[in-house]
């Protein structure tokens, strides 16, 4: 059995908690730690068996019957936690950016080196199921060489400003996920981006330094071209798909959608929105990625997403960023770590 400690319980780290309970046995959650700590968050806690609820996160750390941290707290506080708790011979799952900074996310690779630790990063969209159906088309040569790929990423509705001034930028915080996913469907790194994008949604979001639409093009290593397009946006719901075309064919997924009831009728042939965000739409893979992780402590294997996973995504955000501005493309190489 690993012993969980859970450090941050904001919106994120409630679903681990919850996921863990509810659905992984081989785990249970013994602690949980937030700054903001309050009585009902404690009386939420107590009623998933969870006793031990501080405001001091170091009270987990110290804690020699916890196996494992999940870090679900703000992401300036990810890379550091992350070394305090590979220094107390913890375990991580850490949210995704291990950490704006790519110093940052070194400094916590270099305490990681030599240690006998799992380290595992939260790109949950790996452990989708029609994602992953994508990618065992690819990897077993389904559609020959793969040579497009479209990834299409936009949000039912922009985030509160408060959140956008920390967040990072779109290219951080939204199209992280979908750098991520790029490498991962067609196993490749990234060699060049290029970038257009613009304020469009929500003028508050350009007021901060912030851009809510883009157009990414991509060369990838393997010589697949890629195109992202996000959205901050989509009145219709949480829009989630990919395609890729290859030498052999085409793979592509849609919309996980309430039901795939159509109604037609006088007025119309009408059907369902798609699933009406992240929460709804990846909640089977957050429990997948958390059932991952602690197979991987329980078998002593590596984990499917780790640090490198990481910092890979965070240099392809910085490229983006300098692209961009810069109005040109940029290869990866020119982001020095």
């Amino acid at each position: 059995m690993i012993r969980v400690g859970i450090i941050g319980v904001g919106r994120i780290g409630r679903l681990h908690t919850e996921n863990i309970c509810y659905n992984v046995p081989m785990a249970k959650v013994v602690s949980i730690a937030d700054p903001f700590m309050s009585e009902d968050t404690e009386k939420w806690a107590n009623n998933l068996g969870i006793t031990k609820c501080y405001k001091d996160y170091n009270n987990i750390l110290n804690d020699k019957e916890v196996d494992a941290v999940f870090i679900c707290s703000s992401t300036n506080t990810h890379a550091p936690i992350s070394i305090e708790a590979i220094e107390a011979h913890k375990h991580v799952f850490c949210e995704k950016p291990v950490d704006l900074s790519i110093e940052k996310i070194v400094e916590v690779m270099e305490v990681l080196k030599h240690k006998d630790i799992k380290y595992q990063v939260g790109f949950n969209r790996r452990f989708d199921h029609n994602f992953k159906a994508v990618r065992d088309a690819v990897a077993n040569n389904k559609i020959g060489d793969p040579h497009i790929m479209r990834i299409t990423s936009r949000d039912p509705a922009p985030p509160p400003i408060e959140y956008v001034k920390v967040s990072g930028g779109l290219f951080l915080d939204m199209t992280i996920h979908d750098f991520d996913m790029a490498r991962y469907l067609v196993d490749s790194d990234v060699k060049e981006i290029f970038v257009q994008a613009d304020v469009l949604v929500d003028d508050a979001i350009g007021e901060v330094g912030d851009v809510d639409t883009a157009i990414v093009s991509m060369k990838m290593e393997n010589g697949t071209l890629a195109i992202i397009e996000n959205s901050r946006k989509a009145v219709y719901g949480y829009d989630q798909r990919v395609e890729i075309l290859g030498s052999q064919g085409m793979v592509g997924t849609k919309n996980d959608l309430p039901s795939t009831a159509v109604i037609s009728n006088e007025n119309g042939v009408t059907g369902e929105k798609p699933l009406h965000f992240f929460l709804e739409r990846y909640m089977d893979s957050f429990k997948k990625e958390v059932i991952a992780f602690v197979d991987a402590i329980n078998n002593d294997t590596p984990v499917p997403v780790d640090i490198n996973d990481g910092l890979k995504s965070v240099i392809i955000g910085m490229a983006a960023k300098k692209s961009l501005e810069e109005g040109r493309p940029v290869k990866i190489s020119e982001i020095k770590l």
